[in-house]
């Protein structure tokens, strides 16, 4: 029998903490599905969510990350149209100026209410969760998946 599991990946909202308002880091994909994105990537085999998060932030954005908290994770199945992975989405900061590297072609820094189109995946209500609990203190309930 084959089984089939979805793969586990982590993206990482960084702010700038050195920064006025505290924006965040977003990358432009290189590869497809081309856009504005949360940086973050697979977690490899062996590897903790919260190494596989300093990693990627540290290969596509060159910064050096201290991981907050985690904000959430999405499971979605439609969340990657390319297969079915579950986000576990944490909150970093940062200090400096992030360099695009890696599968980024371009970096980007945004305040939350001036965010570039379009955004890959389910970012947008990634960073929607993210706005609301920068602004309430409250973190995303669970939400079941979309309805069709």
């Amino acid at each position: 029998m084959t089984y089939r599991n979805p793969a586990p990946t982590v993206d990482i909202i960084i702010a700038l903490r050195d920064r006025p308002q505290q924006p965040i880091v977003l990358i432009e994909r290189r590869t497809p599905p081309h856009g504005w994105a949360i940086p973050g990537g697979f977690i490899d085999y062996g590897e903790s969510i919260e190494v596989a998060a300093k990693r990627e932030a540290k290969e596509e954005t060159c910064l050096d990350v201290q991981l907050i908290r985690q904000l959430h994770t999405y499971s979605d199945p439609r969340r990657d149209a390319r297969q079915h992975t579950i986000s576990i989405v944490l909150i970093a900061e940062s200090t400096g100026t992030p360099i695009a590297a890696d599968d980024a072609q371009n970096v980007g820094i945004f305040d939350l209410d001036h965010l570039p189109q379009p955004l890959c995946f389910d970012h947008d209500r990634i960073l929607s969760d993210y706005r609301h609990y920068r602004q309430t203190g409250v973190l995303p309930a669970y939400a079941p998946p979309c309805q069709d």
